[in-house]
């Protein structure tokens, strides 16, 4: 674990990313700035998420990443852009040099 990142638990999406809600509902919360990763409880939500995330937020938006199997799942969506995909390669490519043998 790095010991520079800062991580709370579970929280509503709109606290997460508010930082006057956060300050206000969690003073305890050891973040100070809105969430820069969601984590969600399924593929589902996630999706929607990401989906809205993209289109009414105006948010740059890789993903999604499936974790939890053996390697992460990169998911190149239905109608992504060059810029999308050129993104999620990239996440992807610096996954592989970290999973891959140290030679």
């Amino acid at each position: 674990a790095d010991p520079d990142l800062v991580v709370d638990g579970e929280m509503q999406a709109d606290t997460a990313v508010n930082a006057q809600l956060l300050s206000g509902t969690y003073p305890f919360s050891d973040l100070k700035e809105p969430a820069n990763i969601l984590i969600f409880p399924n593929l589902a939500s996630a999706n929607v998420s990401y989906k809205l995330l993209s289109q009414l937020g105006g948010a740059e938006v890789i993903g999604p990443v499936l974790l939890g199997m053996a390697n992460p799942i990169h998911v190149i969506q239905r109608g992504s852009t060059t810029q999308d995909i050129v993104n999620l390669v990239t996440v992807a490519s610096v996954d592989a040099q970290r999973r891959s043998p140290q030679t």
